[in-house]
């Protein structure tokens, strides 16, 4: 009498069966070593120390694993992946790289800062993330072989953005340290990796994203002429400093000439609102700013500068409240366009005064 084959679920069960044989961390050890054998990049070294020196012990210990066990293994890892519905990452470290970005830099910094330096994680993997210009910072004031295994550390793009904002001597001598790097210990990378973490949760986080005259600048440009102007007279009797970022900060409509490409004129207008266009360009001369009227007219198409010019015959006089907001409109749209990435404004030096 023949036997009938066996069905999947005979078989399975069958392969079942085999499984508590095998330790939790014995099946972890055939998974390893199946992927690794497949070729898969598995990003070990982000475990526990614990845990990697328990593998591996794992691993040692073992020998020959039959394709039935291999089989029920691969099903039962292959089943508990497809059961997870969502993973958080472990640790608050894991948790504030998943949040980077969306907590305020100040919490960030205070939860890393009571995590303390071991619970920080791999220190390199943060490291990694920061831009050329911080790095260099860290650099500059870092002993020259610090800065050498920082290099070594980096992503060779990265290393070589850093490498090319230093000076030629200080950048000849860190890449001649590198080259001393060979006999240098994973604890003493490890080391140097949390100190210099250590160093970025120690400092004091600036309360704005912009710098002073950036701000300035900014308020000063939705203000009306006459505030503007007095606040600027004051800003250089005390600071004059301040006073010529402020004002290489500031974008009115008299700057139009000045910062605004002839070519980028017509792009500019096709977002303006027409009413304010009209206003803005009617009062400007009462205003002070026939010098950018003018600019805007010889810069547009010949029909459409002759029609504005009739519009702005007919329109009179217009009120100097009405003027000045219809001015910030079109200053508006032009800064809205240059934070957009559609128009690139050309960077106007300011004379400096006779000391």
């Amino acid at each position: 009498m023949t036997t009938p084959p066996a069905s999947p679920e005979t078989f399975s069960t069958r392969r079942r069966s085999r499984l508590p044989l095998l330790t939790q961390r014995a099946k972890a050890a055939i998974v390893v070593r199946l992927l690794i054998n497949e070729g898969a990049d598995i990003a070990l070294e982000e475990l526990p120390p614990e845990l990697q020196a328990q593998l591996t012990h794992q691993m040692g210990d073992m020998r020959v694993v039959d394709r039935v066990t291999l089989a029920a293994v691969v099903e039962e890892f292959t089943e508990a992946v497809e059961a997870i519905g969502l993973s958080f990452p472990g640790g608050i470290v894991g948790a504030l790289d998943a949040l980077e970005g969306r907590i305020s830099r100040e919490t960030a910094a205070r939860l890393r800062k009571e995590a303390g330096a071991r619970a920080a994680g791999d220190p390199w993997k943060r490291l990694r993330t920061l831009p050329a210009e911080e790095l260099q910072t860290i650099i500059e004031r870092e002993s020259t072989e610090v800065a050498a295994v920082l290099l070594s550390k980096l992503p060779i793009p990265l290393a070589a953005a850093l490498l090319g904002r230093l000076s030629g001597p200080q950048a000849r001598k860190i890449t001649y340290a590198v080259s001393l790097t060979s006999d240098v210990t994973p604890e003493a990378v490890d080391r140097i990796g949390f100190s210099l973490v250590a160093q970025l949760d120690q400092r004091k986080i600036p309360a704005f994203d912009t710098a002073a005259a950036d701000r300035l600048g900014a308020i000063l440009n939705s203000s009306s002429t006459p505030t503007r102007d007095d606040v600027l007279t004051g800003l250089e009797e005390s600071d004059l400093d301040l006073a010529n970022l402020v004002r290489k900060a500031i974008f009115t409509f008299a700057n139009i000439p000045g910062r605004i490409a002839p070519r980028d004129i017509p792009r500019v207008l096709r977002e303006v609102d027409a009413g304010a266009l009209l206003k803005a360009m009617a009062g400007a001369e009462a205003a002070g700013f026939a010098e950018a009227r003018d600019f805007i007219l010889e810069n547009m198409s010949g029909r459409m500068a002759d029609q504005l010019r009739e519009d702005i015959a007919e329109a009179g006089k217009i009120k100097p409240a009405d003027v000045d907001d219809a001015m910030s409109a079109v200053v508006a749209v032009i800064r809205d366009m240059q934070t957009r990435g559609d128009l690139e404004l050309i960077e106007e030096e300011l004379e400096e005064e006779d000391a």
